[in-house]
């Protein structure tokens, strides 16, 4: 069993985003077939790379040779890896849609148990990636409502998903839908990347630039002590999360975040969380 710890930083294999943790969610509008592939490939690559279990559910308009081919480009052992079972590939509308039906426990109950047995195996986490064959079927509705799903369950999960939506196929409806289901939303047209912002990834940003200057501002007064673990779960407190729900996220245990907020109280003289998250806000 891998012991990593669940905040432990990713490689997303994305230029754009750089960094990730465990439980992240991205979605990528692609304009042409070489920038789905091309994306994938790098995507995968940083998750071989970092011992991660990694799974492909392909789909229109690229098949498993074409995904293979892609991958040899940047991964040259992928077959070795693929042989290994580093990596599979499987056929989306099996996975997803199997015998026609939609059955969304069914497939987040896969998702978790394709997880524990990676984790079993000595693989750090599990990397997904799949494309939306579903937009302009009559499965949009259910899928919309897996993508939602999918968001809340990978919270505190060693695992990270990468869903690809075809830009000539989507409706503007459905930009703002997929959107709101993900974490980060990213166009890639012509190798060019764009993030596009949704109030909450907006409001998320500032959030952070908060944070930051919240932390600067501490530090200037002489509390740059902070440990790295301490500021993690500092930003935790500034979002509104009770232990229970940093605990969570963070995959520690609930006495563990209590003992962090103990020693942020000690080194900031903040006599309860209220007054430390006033010192820290500066109100």
């Amino acid at each position: 069993m891998n012991d990593e710890p669940a905040y432990a930083p990713r490689k997303s294999g994305i230029r754009v985003m750089g960094e990730i943790s465990w439980g992240t969610h991205i979605c990528v509008f692609y304009e042409a077939e070489q920038d789905l592939l091309a994306t994938n490939s790098s995507y995968f690559a940083a998750g071989l790379e970092d011992n991660e279990f990694c799974i492909w559910a392909v789909s229109d308009p690229i098949d498993a040779e074409m995904a293979k081919d892609a991958l040899r480009q940047s991964i040259p052992d992928i077959d070795t890896r693929l042989v290994a079972g580093q990596m599979e590939m499987i056929p989306a509308a099996d996975w997803y849609l199997p015998g026609g039906e939609f059955d969304m426990q069914h497939i987040t109950g896969g998702w978790n148990e394709k997880l524990r047995s990676a984790l079993e195996k000595g693989f750090a986490g599990m990397r997904v990636s799949g494309n939306a064959f579903w937009i302009g079927t009559s499965h949009w509705k259910e899928f919309c409502q897996y993508e939602h799903e999918l968001d809340r369950s990978l919270a505190g999960q060693k695992m990270v998903v990468l869903c690809t939506y075809s830009l000539s196929k989507s409706r503007a409806v459905d930009l703002l839908d997929v959107a709101r289901a993900h974490q980060f939303t990213i166009t890639r047209r012509k190798g060019e990347w764009e993030f596009l912002e949704t109030p909450e990834l907006q409001a998320a940003k500032q959030e952070v630039r908060k944070l930051k200057g919240a932390l600067d501002v501490l530090s200037d007064a002489g509390h740059a002590a902070f440990t790295a673990r301490e500021r993690v779960v500092l930003a935790q407190i500034v979002r509104g999360y009770s232990s229970k729900e940093i605990a969570r996220t963070l995959g520690i245990a609930p006495r563990t975040v209590e003992f962090h907020r103990a020693n942020l109280l000690k080194k900031t003289n903040a006599r309860s969380t209220v007054h430390l998250l006033r010192i820290v806000l500066g109100e």
